[in-house]
C-alpha cells in the first residue's frame, strides 16, 4: 500500500520505484505458486484505495506495475493515511475469510509505505488503530516510513508486526528489504499439523496439546475435539 501523494511523487518516485521493485524480488517466488500472491494498491489524498495490480502470483506482473508509475497518477498533495490502512485491512480480512471458506489455510499481510502524517482527516487515529488492533490474528502489519515528517509513533502501531524508518530517500530500499525479510519470514512460520487420533465415537470432548521445542525455544497449544460419529480410516 502506497502513498503516492504529491511529496513522494514529487521528491522521491525514483527511489520508492526502486525500493518497492526489490520488495517484490525478495517477497514473491520466482516460479510462480499460487500460494504467494500479491496486489498493489496506492493512496493520496481522496476517500479511496486506488487498485494498482489486483492480486497476482506473477513477480513480473507486479514490477511492471510499479515501472508504470508516473508523477502524473495524481496531483492531490493531501495524504488519507488513517483510510488507506482502514481500506486495506478491510480487504485483507475479505481475502483471508475467502481462503477460510474454501477450506484452506491463509494468512495476509498489509504493508504500507508513507512518507508523511494523516492530513485528509476523512478517518481518525483512533478508526485505524481500532481497525488493525481487532482484525485477525492471522493479518500481519508492517509500516515503512521516510522523512521527517512520519510520526514514528503512530506508524509503529499500525505496523504492529514490525515497522522500519528511513531517514532520507537513498535509504528506502535499505530499508524495504528489511521488511520484505521479515515478511517472508512471517509467511513462512504457517504450518499444517494434521492429527489421527485413536479416539472414537463414545469419548466424548477430548484434549489435544502440540508443543514444540526448538533449542531453547518452545511453544505449545491446546484445543479440544468432539469424537462424536469418530470411525476408523483416517488419513
Amino acid at each position: 500500500v502506497l502513498d503516492l501523494s504529491n511529496s513522494v511523487l514529487s521528491s522521491s518516485l525514483d527511489e520508492l520505484k526502486s525500493a518497492t521493485t526489490s520488495f517484490i524480488n525478495n517477497v514473491m517466488p520466482t516460479i510462480e505458486e499460487d500460494s504467494f500472491k500479491m496486489a498493489i494498491y496506492w493512496f493520496d489524498g481522496e476517500d479511496e484505495l486506488h487498485l494498482l495490480n489486483p492480486l497476482t502470483a506473477s513477480r513480473d506482473e507486479l514490477i511492471a506495475a510499479i515501472a508504470g508509475i508516473t508523477t502524473t497518477i495524481s496531483n492531490d498533495p493531501s495524504t488519507d493515511l488513517y483510510g488507506a490502512v482502514i481500506k486495506s485491512t478491510n480487504i485483507a480480512s475479505e481475502l483471508l475469510n475467502e481462503s477460510t471458506n474454501n477450506s484452506i489455510i491463509g494468512a495476509t499481510s498489509v504493508v504500507v509505505f508513507t512518507d508523511g502524517t494523516d492530513q485528509a482527516s476523512r478517518y481518525s487515529e483512533e478508526e485505524a488503530l481500532k481497525k488493525v488492533d481487532e482484525s485477525n490474528s492471522n493479518i500481519s502489519f508492517f509500516a515503512i516510513g521516510l522523512g521527517s515528517e512520519i510520526d514514528t509513533e503512530i506508524l509503529m502501531k499500525i505496523g504492529k508486526t514490525s515497522s522500519v524508518f528511513a531517514g532520507n530517500k537513498e535509504e528506502l530500499e535499505t530499508t524495504f528489504n528489511d521488511i520484505s525479510l521479515r515478511v517472508t519470514e512471517q509467511s513462512n512460520s504457517f504450518y499444517l499439523f494434521e492429527y489421527c487420533t485413536p479416539k472414537r465415537d463414545g469419548s466424548g470432548e477430548n484434549n489435544l496439546a502440540i508443543q514444540v521445542s526448538n533449542g531453547s525455544l518452545q511453544g505449545a497449544v491446546q484445543t479440544k475435539f468432539d469424537t462424536s460419529g469418530f470411525t476408523g480410516g483416517c488419513e
